[in-house]
């Protein structure tokens, strides 16, 4: 471990061989918004003309550089040479959605429009519409010649490179499927633009052109992400990448401090060898929020300024077994932990399980992470019994059963194509969800606590696929009647509760914002929120810790607002 402590260098611009263009992924939350602004303002100081682009749903560039930035490009004041745009996702999506439908509306029956619809409201068509755009940005000549360098704050999934890059046409494989849910229909409608995207993914593989940076945080959930991606992009051939682990604490000075410190040491022992062969950089944690131009300045720099603070006790909220109580007494049968990776589903379903475990009742806890839930609940006890979902065996049986029906009736062309799709997130989440349905199925006289769901997006796709299917008589068999069953159930007030996990901090929080507008989409019924991981509400003297805390009472307030006060907060624990 002190090995790979002692090979980071703290990132500086001028030990990087940084190329025209500069593309930052990750997941959500790490930092990437952050570290692609200030990069960009580091190159406009020194002359450089900077383009930045974001294509992230939960961007807060406005907040960043305090200015109203929109889908065009706008000057930054008091930064001569940098310019920004951004590009609404969601927005882009929306008008790309209706692009592809509107041809059909009056032609076809309202139950095939309904699942065209759905199948276009993913995050893999979110994604598609956002590369539509930035491929203009990037094959734009007038746009490559005016600028020095052009960043992009959120870069392409492997998942979406692949599916751009496949050879067949995408509407032989539309007009010829028949296995049931898919999220290729997004492709639909880009045909007409496949030059420029051709000449987009070169440009991404050329190493002379393009850098890719993975941003994480030196914990282990977003480092093996970074893991995965960085794969994914080099067997794509973009293989100029660079590591950067952002928020590293690196001393202490009270109990949690010190906690905090073990805890990324250890995460960062734990890379993987692959990212290790990648130049790597740290930038040290910092006690406030980015915004506004003198901070995003200063992120790059040695900056040991801290908030000043008036002193102040530990913060009381609500706990967890307020929530617990209003589950015991509301009678609840099927309880979901939902959030996005990272925030602690799998710590707050076990304490859920345990504390109903507690009041009597007997609870089956089911998760698809061993590691975490064997830590938090050691063993079966009386009362609660523990079961494992393997994520990537049930993924397996469900792409092996897909690709053995479409292999009866497609093209090895198409065949491609449904291979692609069963990489994507949404057909994992439908694998998983498969399993799950048969847990809740068999459960009888129990809770059933369940570490993570599908989407609100993935259940409507469920939904209008089995519509869909009984339209045009082809059989739905690929989906088992368990999930149908479990449908209705999940929209059931009485009998399930979904919580929704998330972090005191900007991203996490509008994606779980995000979150809780599909399932409202999807008709399933959320009462409760859960902030994990709270400084604020710890005992932290640290002075760069207590400055963080301050900074979560915003997007603590955030959460009290969209949950009508209906929130619990966890404080932070390693």
């Amino acid at each position: 471990m002190l090995l790979i402590m002692n090979s980071l260098k703290k990132l500086k611009l001028e030990d990087i061989n940084l190329t025209k263009y500069l593309f930052f992924t990750g997941k959500g939350g790490v930092g990437k918004t952050s570290v692609s602004c200030s990069i960009a303002v580091s190159l406009a100081n020194i002359g450089k003309q900077v383009l930045l682009i974001s294509t992230d749903p939960a961007s807060n560039l406005q907040d960043v550089f305090e200015t109203n930035i929109g889908n065009k490009i706008t000057e930054i004041l008091n930064c001569a040479n940098l310019h920004v745009i951004n590009v609404d996702p969601l927005k882009a999506a929306e008008e790309y959605r209706e692009s592809v439908i509107n041809p059909y509306r009056g032609k076809l029956p309202d139950d095939i429009l309904k699942n065209m619809e759905e199948q276009l409201s993913g995050s893999c068509t979110v994604e598609i519409a956002s590369f539509n755009e930035f491929a203009h940005l990037i094959t734009d000549n007038e746009i490559k010649n005016k600028y020095d360098f052009i960043i992009f704050d959120t870069a392409p999934t492997g998942h979406t490179l692949r599916m751009l890059e496949l050879p067949s046409a995408w509407t032989n494989f539309l007009d010829e499927n028949t296995t049931g849910v898919s999220c290729l229909g997004q492709l639909s409608g880009l045909t007409a633009q496949r030059g420029s995207y051709k000449a987009t993914v070169n440009t991404l593989s050329d190493s002379s052109q393009t850098t890719m940076f993975l941003v994480t945080r030196p914990q282990i959930s977003p480092i093996m992400e970074a893991n995965r991606t960085s794969l994914e992009l080099s067997d794509l051939g973009i293989t100029n990448q660079v590591l950067i682990i952002n928020g590293l604490l690196q001393e202490f000075d009270d109990e949690i401090s010190e906690k905090m410190v073990k805890q990324q040491r250890e995460a960062i022992s734990q890379i993987p060898e692959h990212l290790l062969r990648l130049k790597s950089f740290y930038i040290p944690y910092k006690p406030y929020n980015v915004t506004g131009l003198e901070r995003v300045s200063k992120f790059l720099i040695d900056d040991n300024s801290i908030p000043q603070l008036e002193n102040s006790k530990k913060h009381r909220f609500d706990d967890l077994n307020v929530l617990v109580d209003d589950l015991y007494q509301s009678k609840k049968k099927v309880i979901f932990a939902m959030g996005k990776g990272g925030v602690g589903k799998t710590t707050v379903a076990s304490e859920i399980a345990k504390r109903l475990v507690a009041k009597g009742l007997k609870v089956h806890l089911t998760t698809t992470d061993p590691a975490n839930h064997l830590q938090y609940v050691a063993h079966e006890m009386l009362n609660l019994t523990i079961s494992h979902i393997d994520e990537k065996k049930e993924l397996k049986d469900y792409q092996e059963a897909v690709l053995s029906k479409a292999r009866e009736t497609m093209s090895e062309d198409d065949m491609k194509y449904v291979e692609e799709d069963l990489r994507s997130p949404c057909t994992q989440e439908i694998a998983v969800f498969r399993a799950f349905a048969e847990i809740v199925d068999k459960a009888n006289n129990e809770i059933v606590v369940i570490d993570t769901a599908p989407t609100g997006h993935t259940l409507l796709l469920l939904e209008s696929t089995q519509s869909y299917s009984k339209e045009i008589s082809r059989s739905n068999g690929d989906i088992p009647q368990s999930v149908y069953k479990l449908l209705p159930r999940l929209k059931s007030e009485k009998e399930t509760e979904v919580v929704i996990v998330t972090l005191a901090e900007t991203t996490p929080v509008f994606e779980a914002m995000r979150l809780y507008e599909d399932l409202k989409r999807a008709g399933i019924y959320s009462k409760w929120w859960v902030i994990n991981q709270s400084l604020l509400a710890t005992n932290v003297t640290n002075k760069i810790l207590k400055a963080k805390a301050n900074s979560e009472k915003e997007w603590i307030k955030k959460v009290d607002e969209v949950s009508n006060g209906k929130f619990v907060v966890i404080p932070w624990h390693d």
